[in-house]
């Protein structure tokens, strides 16, 4: 009896298959846009757990950082520009001391404090003239990240002068990514992508093995593939100016503006940073745009793990030294 049974048994567990690794996709609309979170696990329930808990984080780091929200820590820091210094997290205190370095990195090509200029410029209104030079160097009085007071010890931020304004908006989704993908280790996610609105990183690689394929943009067709990267445990961040624009007297601007002139970026049609962390890309990707073809490659190619892809106004491609790209055939 005790061998039928141990026969029996045998027979059963020779065909038990063992648990295959899936992946587990949400796409839904956070921070005002696209958000695509993919955990690849064997454990549907713990993927979907994790997936959830990532939606979570997204709107609780949101609600601390974002300069549209009336009640956030941000919008009390523009409130009190001029003021007085503004107790805040450790959380979007470091945050705002990472962008000063970033800052300082590229010679200011990024800076947080660039939302004056954003304003004059309405880019997100259609305008029938772009502003005038007077308007434009009244709103650079109150741009300029050494106004940015940091206070570690009291953990305050403070703006210099009044009409003084922050925005996280190029180094808040890059930070978000990282959160997430940090809580989806955490919780025994080993592989996976988190897609905050083109800031994209990745761990692992897909249920087969194979790295992630991440699609880059044809600044002149932003729904055609210019190249591809196959990638694993990196961020990929692209800043174009495809996406947000106005046109004056067939004049296209795009959304990126650059702190030290006041004037919309005009040099190159997309910058794509690559390297380990989505925030630094995010940041990044903004800061090489603004710089431009030259100087942007001289920088990156002097960062250790970071790579970069320039598209300029031709549609030339132009690679980091260490850029290994995979390029569809083009027309």
């Amino acid at each position: 009896m005790k061998r039928l049974l141990f026969s029996l048994l045998f027979i059963v567990s020779s065909f038990v298959v063992p648990a295959q690794n899936k992946a587990h996709t949400k796409e839904l609309l956070l921070m005002s846009s696209r958000f695509e979170v993919t955990a690849v696990s064997e454990n549907d329930t713990l993927a979907w757990k994790a997936i959830n808990a990532v939606i979570a984080e997204t709107k609780r780091i949101e609600k601390l950082i974002s300069e549209w929200d009336s009640t956030s820590q941000t919008s009390a820091i523009n409130r009190n520009a001029g003021v007085r210094p503004v107790v805040v997290d450790r959380e979007l205190f470091d945050l705002i001391a990472r962008s000063i370095k970033v800052s300082k990195l590229t010679d200011g090509a990024f800076d947080i404090s660039f939302a004056p200029l954003y304003k004059v410029w309405k880019i997100n209104e259609k305008i029938n003239a772009i502003p005038t030079n007077d308007q434009i160097e009244s709103a650079k009085k109150f741009v300029g990240y050494s106004k940015i007071i940091l206070d570690n010890i009291n953990q305050t931020v403070f703006l210099q002068e009044k009409g003084m304004k922050i925005g996280l908006g190029g180094i808040g989704q890059g930070y978000v990514a990282n959160a997430c993908k940090h809580l989806m280790v955490q919780m025994g996610i080993k592989a996976g992508l988190i897609n905050v609105s083109g800031d994209i990183i990745t761990w692992g690689t897909q249920p087969d093995g194979s790295n992630w394929r991440i699609g880059i943009a044809d600044p002149k067709d932003k729904d055609a593939v210019i190249s591809w990267l196959a990638v694993h445990d990196v961020s990929v961040v692209t800043s174009g100016n495809y996406e947000k624009f106005i046109t004056v007297n067939g004049k296209r601007y795009g959304h990126i503006v650059d702190p030290r002139t006041g004037y919309p970026a005009d040099h190159v049609g997309s910058v794509t940073i690559v390297s380990p962390d989505a925030e630094l890309s995010d940041a990044l990707a903004t800061g090489v745009f603004v710089l431009g073809v030259d100087d942007g490659l001289n920088l990156v190619n002097q960062l250790k793990g970071v790579e970069c892809l320039i598209i300029d106004e031709q549609n030339n491609l132009h690679p980091s030294k260490n850029m290994t790209l995979n390029f569809e055939k083009r027309e």
